[in-house]
This record gives structure tokens, C-alpha cells and sequence, in this order.
């Protein structure tokens, strides 16, 4: 009985001996971690995303290195939008302070897998008409962010289109038929298009093994004009949309304002690039406390119209000089 008292004694020393060497061996972060869930491809590979390119800038702006006061950890989804969910959860399981990602598969990805880590969307499209926050002012729940007005401006993106090109009778719109929005494209814009006399052709393609297959479909429906949008796969991949439009004579319209240099004949909305950077703000005030419940969603109102004269030229187009005079920069 003797023998026992003392065993248990030992034992309960050596236990409360052992405890604080084993907090000790915890691993402990000494800088915040930022899980990155990245809707395309990895840095340096073939239709790697400017995004997350534009936020690495925004975190060296306000004075963050990495590896010495912040760290970032990387999910790639390589345009294989169904494996977001399955990353996000990789990335919870890190505990990571923020995680941070853009794109509308991945904002729902995040809202679905992450309930109680923060969430900063980078930029995306109409987040309210996603579900995705509550409203723009009180956005709620865990995730915040940026915000791209796409529906509210596919009408005007048509209309200056259709005043680029006075004779266009008939415009194919590219959509990802994986977007959760993209069912309502372009019916959301039928309204406009009557009003145009201009009939639209809704043409689907998921990533980029589907362009070629894509652009002989819409070739066979013969539009005058394509819409290419910016979010995921085709953002990353613009060069080839172009080329493909060019190779069939296609005037284009683009969402963002930056495609302009790479060939698109009319941008036309906000630049993507400025709100990518801008999220960076937004993690910063979450690492120094904040609450994404209390981050209003930002979303750029100022738009700018750019038009390509050499991409003009190369099509034979002559572009009205009352376009010209509203332009916010001419490519000659």
C-alpha cells in the first residue's frame, strides 16, 4: 500500500514536471499566417493569376516581408473550381489568422468550408447577388471584402460595343458554366440588347482545353463581336482568348481595363488589379484585430473606358471620334 502512495506521488511529479516541457515542444508561430486559396495555377506556370500578384504588392506596401512578418500558405485549384472546397478545409485545418482569395467559386468555396476563421476576398463579382455577405455595408458573418459591379455593367458594355461598331447585329458571350452567376448570362442583358437590335449567343467554356472548341462553336452561330469576361479560367488565360478572336476577325469587349494593352479592342469597368491590391488593407486591419463582420465590401466606382486603335486597325474598323472623346486612354 506504502509502495503504491509513493508510486502515485512520483508519478504525479514527474507528470506536472514533464507538462511544461511538453507546452514547450508545441510548435508556436512567432508571425501571422494568411492561407492563400488560389483559384488558378501556381506562380510561373501557365495562366498563373495577377491577384494574388497585385496582394503580395499590397503586403509589401504596408511593410510586410515574407518569411520575416508574415507567412503565406498556398492551395492551388488549377482552374479545377470543385477542389476549392477540399483546399479551403486544408487550409482551416492550418488555423491560419486570415485566409484570402477572389474569384465567385472560390468566395462561395470560402463561405461554405470556413465559418469561423476570417475571410478576405481579393475581388469578385457581385458578392450580395452571391449570397456571399449580407449586404455591401454589413457584410456579416466571417468574409469581407472586394467587388466588381459585373452584372450592372454588361449593358454598357454592350452598348459602347455596339457604338464601336455601328453595324453589330449579333455578339457571342463567353461564360463559365461553373460561375454560380453564369446562368443568368446573358439574359441579364436582353433588355439592352432589344433595345440595341442586337441578338446575343451565350457561349460556355470551363477552361482553357475548351477555348478552340468554344470559339468553333461560337463561329458557327456568326457573331459581328465577343464579350470575354475577366473572372476565372479566362482571366488568367486572356492572351489565348485574344488570339483565338483576332485568328476569326472578332471585335472584343473586356472587363478588364488592362486587356486593352494585350489587344482587346474596348475595356471597359474598374481595374481588377487596383482591388487585389487594395484587399491587402483588409488583411492588415483583420491581423491588428478587426472584425470582417465590421469591413464594409469596397467596391470601385471608378470605371474607365480604353480603346485599342491598333486592334482596330488590324480589323478594319474605323472607331467613331465621339468614342474616342469619351475614352479614358487610346492605344495608337
Amino acid at each position: 500500500m506504502w509502495y503504491s502512495v509513493v508510486g502515485l506521488m512520483v508519478t504525479l511529479t514527474l507528470s506536472l514536471l514533464a507538462a511544461p516541457l511538453a507546452a514547450e515542444a508545441q510548435p508556436r508561430r512567432k508571425i501571422p499566417l494568411v492561407g492563400m486559396l488560389e483559384p488558378t495555377a501556381s506562380p510561373g506556370s501557365s495562366g498563373s493569376a495577377r491577384c494574388s500578384r497585385f496582394f503580395r504588392q499590397g503586403l509589401r506596401d504596408l511593410g510586410y516581408v515574407e518569411g520575416q512578418n508574415i507567412a503565406l500558405e498556398y492551395r492551388y485549384a488549377d482552374n479545377q473550381f470543385d477542389r476549392l472546397p477540399a483546399l479551403a478545409a486544408e487550409l482551416v485545418r492550418l488555423t491560419p489568422e486570415v485566409i484570402w482569395t477572389y474569384s465567385n467559386a472560390a468566395a462561395l468555396a470560402a463561405k461554405q468550408a470556413i465559418t469561423t476563421i476570417p475571410v478576405v476576398i481579393g475581388v469578385s463579382q457581385d458578392l450580395t447577388e452571391l449570397g456571399v455577405v449580407e449586404s455591401l455595408a454589413r457584410p456579416g458573418g466571417n468574409l469581407t471584402g472586394l467587388d466588381l459591379r459585373v452584372f450592372a455593367l454588361m449593358g454598357k458594355r454592350l452598348e459602347l460595343l455596339k457604338d464601336a461598331v455601328p453595324t453589330l447585329a449579333r455578339v457571342a458571350v463567353l461564360v463559365n458554366p461553373t460561375d454560380p452567376l453564369s446562368k443568368e448570362v446573358p439574359h441579364n442583358i436582353e433588355r439592352e440588347a432589344l433595345a440595341l437590335g442586337v441578338q446575343l449567343q451565350r457561349v460556355e467554356a470551363s477552361g482553357p482545353e475548351t477555348f478552340e472548341g468554344a470559339f468553333a462553336a461560337m463561329i458557327q452561330g456568326g457573331p459581328d463581336a465577343v464579350m470575354l469576361p475577366e473572372g476565372p479560367p479566362f482571366g488568367s488565360h486572356m492572351p489565348r482568348l485574344l488570339e483565338l478572336a483576332h485568328r476569326h476577325r472578332l471585335p472584343t469587349m473586356c472587363s478588364g481595363v488592362h486587356y486593352a494593352e494585350a489587344g482587346c479592342l474596348l475595356t471597359y469597368g474598374a481595374v481588377a488589379d487596383d482591388l487585389c491590391q487594395r484587399s491587402a488593407v483588409f488583411v492588415d486591419k483583420i491581423l491588428k484585430g478587426a472584425k470582417p463582420a465590421d469591413l464594409p465590401v469596397e467596391r470601385s466606382y471608378k470605371l474607365y473606358l480604353d480603346v485599342n486603335l491598333q486592334t482596330a486597325k488590324a480589323l478594319g474598323l474605323t472607331i467613331p471620334p465621339t468614342l474616342l472623346f469619351q475614352a479614358d486612354e487610346v492605344i495608337q
